[in-house]
C-alpha cells in the first residue's frame, strides 16, 4: 500500500445490492459508507461515479466471494467483471481482496438488513488495511492487537 495520505472505497458486490464503504490510510479505520441497489449497469455505475466524485479515493478495494475451502462460486467472476469495469471506467487502481464471512460477520454486527452489504464492505476494507498493517510492520517490534 502507498504510505501516503489516501482515501479508498470497497466495494461488496452481490445481485441485488453493493455495499460500499470507505477508509483511509492515515487512520487505517474503515466505515460503512451505503448500500447501493444493483438495477443495472449503467445505474450502479452513476452511483459510483457520483461517490468518486464525492470522495476522491485514491484506489479501491472489491471483495471477492469464495467458498470456504477457496474455491470459486457464480459471484467469484461476475465481482472480478466489477473489479475490472471499476478499472476501465474510472482509471483507478482496484484490489481484490477475499471476503469469505465478510456477510456473516455483517449479520453478527446487529445492523439493520439496508445496511448490512455496507457493513459487509467495511468489514472487506478493515481486513485490507488490517493486512496490509501486518506485512507493513512485520518484524518490525511492532504488537498489534
Amino acid at each position: 500500500m502507498n504510505t501516503s495520505e489516501a482515501t479508498l472505497l470497497a466495494f461488496d458486490y452481490g445481485h441485488k445490492r453493493i455495499g460500499i464503504a470507505i477508509g483511509n490510510t492515515i487512520t487505517y479505520c474503515a466505515r460503512a459508507l451505503i448500500t447501493v441497489e444493483n438495477r443495472n449497469r449503467e445505474y450502479r455505475f452513476s452511483a459510483v461515479k457520483k461517490l468518486i466524485d464525492v470522495w476522491q479515493p485514491m484506489w479501491l478495494v472489491v471483495g471477492l466471494p469464495i467458498y470456504p475451502d477457496g474455491t470459486s462460486h457464480n459471484l467469484t467472476q461476475q465481482a472480478k467483471n466489477f473489479g475490472n469495469q471499476l478499472n476501465g471506467r474510472f482509471n483507478l487502481p482496484v484490489t481484490l481482496v477475499d471476503e469469505r464471512y465478510s456477510s456473516v460477520e455483517a449479520k453478527a454486527t446487529g445492523a439493520r438488513a439496508h445496511i448490512l452489504d455496507a457493513v459487509a464492505a467495511c468489514i472487506i476494507l478493515q481486513q485490507y488495511f488490517d493486512e496490509d498493517l501486518l506485512k507493513s510492520h512485520n518484524g518490525c517490534g511492532y504488537y498489534i492487537d
